[in-house]
């Protein structure tokens, strides 16, 4: 049985963790780099990724977490954790792991109050899935060897490059599971 990691700083570490179950995997709260070496492919859930970012350096994670990355261990992003896994935030200098070749604009959809849910049309899924919109980021710019697998108002929304998968919505604020089984096809 594959082991997927959820990264334990913050957001809906839990909700992720139940889909991760349902999917058939073990689901692992990720609290420091010696977890890294337990698991066999990471979720980066939503949050506030100023201070998700922050606290990965305060606690040692930061460098251990991309280093892995790197090295070809599969992660999926959500909300914040697309912020992180991005090489480049506008106007913007946090932290942030950086190793997918994109480049987002935080809150593009506008604050708390504009969040939404849309469905959408994801590349290798058949039918539409429920979107949570929440704060949520937008994709302006990918790299030519990022795949886009899902847009909204013609922009990406869920894109993926080699072991990386990042969505701007949150998928685990739903019952469906599909998109969190489409990761663990990647491990």
């Amino acid at each position: 049985m594959k082991t997927i990691g959820v990264l334990g700083i913050q957001g809906a570490i839990e909700k992720h963790l139940e889909s991760v179950a349902a999917i058939g995997c073990k689901g692992l709260w990720v609290k420091t780099a010696a977890d890294l070496k337990k698991i066999d492919g990471i979720i980066l859930p939503g949050g506030e990724s100023t201070s998700i970012g922050k606290q990965l350096e305060w606690f040692g994670m930061m460098n251990p977490l991309r280093e892995a990355i790197a090295q070809g261990l599969p992660a999926f992003g959500t909300c914040a954790g697309m912020i992180l896994l991005a090489k480049d935030i506008e106007a913007c200098t946090q932290a942030r792991i950086g190793l997918m070749d994109i480049t987002v604009r935080r809150n593009a959809y506008g604050s708390q109050l504009d969040s939404f849910i849309t469905d959408l049309q994801v590349k290798g899924i058949q039918g539409k899935i429920p979107a949570v919109f929440i704060r949520a980021p937008r994709i302006e710019k990918c790299g030519r060897n990022v795949e886009i697998l899902a847009s909204h108002k013609d922009h990406p929304v869920l894109v993926r490059q080699k072991n990386m998968m990042a969505a701007s919505f949150h998928p685990e604020l739903t019952e469906d599971t599909r998109l969190h089984a489409c990761f663990g096809q990647m491990l």
